[in-house]
């Protein structure tokens, strides 16, 4: 058996018992697979971690910054109080088109906002309606703009708030010193801005399943 046959087995097993699939988590894959969005979509115990992570914060506000099909949106939204927001930020409206869709299909529509446009357009505008602060943010969008999103991720929140960076293995590929491509570039400037900065605190986890060879930052905003 393969590695990621073996992989894809285990998160298999994870998923039946630790992160069952429901009809609109299932409707909202099946729908950007009709779609032909990209397939990369956290995989379901991904999913569940985030709403864990949520919970364990008490997230009354949550920030995401790249929605795509909005699968990962309703984990996190699932963690919400009935008077909780979450602001989605997603490129594409094609994507957004289809991830609305699915969020109301799984009855989160007045919880969550999709706003259509480039992440680091979007962000200011955000930021000028003084909201309060995020007390979650994930980060799954472009790689090469990922220290852009950290920055103001920072500028969104409080101290105690909690910053995810999805994807930061990139396959090894973050560690090969010969590798410049943009999405590397920018992923090892968030590492960097991570570690060096006075009011964060974070590490990096590998991780192997469905998607194959890659991990997350996690990261605490310090006071």
């Amino acid at each position: 058996m393969s590695d990621s046959q073996l992989w894809d087995d285990v998160d298999f097993y994870f998923s039946a018992h630790l992160a069952p699939d429901d009809e609109a988590l299932h409707a909202a894959l099946r729908d950007s697979e009709a779609a032909e969005l990209p397939h990369v979509n956290v995989t379901a115990p991904q999913g569940k971690l985030l709403q864990l992570l949520a919970e364990i914060q008490g997230a009354r506000h949550i920030l995401e910054i790249g929605t795509l099909g909005g699968y990962s949106t309703i984990w996190l939204a699932r963690a919400l109080p009935s008077d909780g927001r979450l602001v989605s930020l997603e490129y594409s409206p094609r994507h957004a088109e289809v991830a609305t869709r699915n969020i109301a299909r799984a009855g989160l529509d007045k919880l969550v906002e999709v706003r259509v446009g480039p992440a680091l357009e979007s962000l200011p505008h955000l930021a000028d309606e003084n909201p309060a602060p995020f007390d979650l943010v994930f980060i799954d969008a472009d790689k090469a703009n990922n220290a852009g999103y950290v920055e103001w991720a920072l500028k969104l929140t409080r101290a105690g708030s909690l910053i995810i960076v999805d994807n930061v293995v990139r396959g090894g590929r973050v560690a090969d010193a010969d590798d410049t491509s943009p999405d590397i570039r920018g992923t090892r400037a968030a590492l960097e801005l991570i570690s060096s900065h006075p009011r964060l605190s974070g590490t990096a986890i590998q991780t192997v399943g469905s998607k194959g060879y890659d991990g997350f930052a996690l990261v605490r905003v310090l006071a």
